[in-house]
């Protein structure tokens, strides 16, 4: 059995819209029972600790309503450490949860870009999901070298942004930085599933994309 870190977001607005946003439990449900069923344990961060805001929540979905009330979901979720708080060497995946939170948190996070370093350098296995790869932005490996340089990606799309009207909400692009920290980014039309695999690093496109992740991630947890 491996144990899994789940990263959320604690940012609960666009910008100065005052339209909510935060971590999306529907990216982070699916993940969490396919890798739960795999024999994995999942533990929680989020970034100010504690419960933070949340989106997809689907009162009328089953796994949903489990997920908050389970001691090993919810109930994990309200007692998460901060990330600076947690010991990356116990970890050998990481998943970063998306949600448009992430973007003004996620990004350039001293302790995330630990987590990620140190995961990534003994040999685990990274995953973002949606607005989650915010969290890869600017990352270092040892040594010096960008994560991303080289990498396939995907995340959510700037074309994804636009159709939403949120182009100019966001601080930045996340498809064009995942882009300018030298990786090859591919997505498919908006609200169809994509994935991407590149070693040990699988990134996917939106929430469509969240159970084709985890199966992913749990076969490289197997041949790790």
């Amino acid at each position: 059995m491996s144990t899994i870190l789940f990263v959320l977001t604690s940012h609960g607005e666009l910008g100065s819209s005052g339209k909510p946003t935060g971590f999306h439990l529907g990216e982070t449900v699916e993940p969490w029972r396919i890798l739960r069923d795999a024999g994995h344990a999942v533990e929680f961060a989020s970034i100010r600790g504690g419960w933070p805001p949340m989106i997809g929540h689907d009162p009328a979905d089953a796994t949903h309503a489990a997920f908050l009330v389970d001691p090993g979901g919810g109930g994990l979720v309200h007692t998460a450490p901060r990330p600076d708080e947690v010991d990356p060497t116990v970890y050998r995946g990481v998943y970063f949860v998306g949600g448009h939170g992430t973007m003004w948190d996620f990004t350039g996070h001293p302790a995330l870009h630990r987590i990620i370093r140190t995961v990534y350098g003994n040999g685990g296995v990274l995953a973002a999901l949606c607005h989650g790869p915010a969290a890869l932005v600017g990352a270092r490996l040892d040594g010096g070298r960008l994560l991303l340089d080289g990498q396939a990606v995907t995340s959510f799309s700037h074309e994804g942004e636009i159709a939403r009207g949120l182009e100019s909400v966001v601080p930045f692009s996340l498809q064009e930085a995942l882009e300018e920290d030298g990786a090859t980014y591919s997505c498919a039309p908006d609200r169809q599933p994509h994935v991407v695999v590149s070693g040990r690093l699988v990134t996917g496109q939106n929430p469509q994309s969240a159970a084709a992740l985890a199966q992913h991630v749990v076969e490289l947890l197997a041949e790790s």
